[in-house]
């Protein structure tokens, strides 16, 4: 999901500046609403688990493509899926740009022993180079959110009335070792619940996290867990209403960053160097740990791989460190 948040910055850059671009996105139909304010944008679905599964279905899918007259295509994913893609489009004719993912700088960054520890160019810059390559290029920093989304009756309904600041919190993250621990997690809501500053909103997915957040929810005041009461949709019309997120190296943290709502990110065995930094956010809403005591921090991009020693990198954050920069934002 991090991924597909990313690239709406910098679409909404392209077709600001280029009215006469129509954009078609090829994605799950999953993350539509993502995408549904920006003018000039076309949704096509990637089935990739039906009628576009497998080889032969990523045929079909780049002939139904074709058949939209698209003239230039922007990777913005190199994967396997993608990859096939661009090579049934040359078939075609079609010329198609790929995004340089860095690799050989990351493996750098990311490696034990003689680490070149160094800001990497951010992936919102990468995506926006394949667009330059095509012959479209853009500027970043003319980026302009969008105004904050009408709440409808019902996310009214779950969320109360707005009486004081609304805090989002998104306590989970694809792996472990980028979770900061369930314990610590909630010694900061507990902290940030008694300040009364503002109204929690719990934000995860899945039984497990549906679970946790409930117990939090009944646990403290001000708390509501909003897990499987809102649609996708209406999830970003609460996200946009925020005064501010706290969340994992993940997801929620770039779809706050859209609407330009502060973003308040705690970070595991990953980097903000590797260049997966929510958009126009500043470092030092980064919180990091000990990079004293881990030296080897980044020792993967997507913090998947975890050194022995490691494991417990995130409870070298204090609770109190989190809540202090989350009041300050606040």
């Amino acid at each position: 999901m991090g991924d597909v948040a990313m690239t709406v910055p910098v679409i909404s850059v392209l077709v600001h500046k280029y009215p006469n671009v129509v954009i078609t996105v090829l994605t799950r139909s999953f993350f539509f609403p993502l995408f549904s304010h920006l003018p000039n944008v076309r949704l096509y679905e990637a089935d990739i688990e039906g009628v576009h599964s497998g080889v032969l279905g990523l045929g079909t899918l780049a002939k139904e493509l074709r058949d939209e007259e698209i003239d230039v295509v922007a990777d913005l994913h190199d994967v396997l899926r993608s990859n096939i893609l661009k090579s049934v489009f040359y078939f075609y004719g079609i010329p198609c740009e790929q995004i340089d993912k860095g690799r050989s700088e990351k493996k750098a960054l990311t490696k034990e022993n003689n680490k070149v520890f160094k800001q990497l160019k951010s992936t919102h810059q990468r995506y926006a180079d394949v667009f330059e390559k095509l012959g479209y290029p853009i500027d970043l920093d003319e980026y302009k959110a969008p105004p904050r989304k009408k709440l409808l009756p019902h996310i009214h309904e779950v969320a109360g009335k707005q009486s004081k600041k609304w805090l989002g919190i998104a306590p989970f993250a694809q792996h472990k070792s980028k979770t900061y621990p369930e314990d610590l997690m909630e010694e900061v809501i507990q902290q940030l619940a008694e300040s009364g500053t503002a109204k929690i909103f719990l934000f995860g997915g899945g039984k497990l996290e549906k679970e946790q957040l409930e117990k939090w929810e009944a646990k403290f005041e001000n708390c509501i867990s909003i897990v499987g009461k809102l649609r996708f949709t209406e999830e970003l019309s609460l996200i946009s209403n925020l005064d501010a997120m706290l969340s994992m190296d993940s997801g929620n943290a770039h779809m706050a960053a859209i609407y330009d709502i502060p973003v308040i990110s705690v970070w595991g065995v990953t980097h903000p160097y590797t260049g997966f930094k929510a958009f126009n956010q500043p470092l030092e809403n980064c919180i990091l740990p000990d990079l004293e005591k881990y030296p080897r921090i980044p020792t993967s991009v997507y913090g998947n791989k975890v050194p022995e020693g490691y494991e417990d990198v995130m409870r070298s954050i204090p609770p109190e460190k989190i809540v202090n920069k989350v009041l300050e934002i606040l």
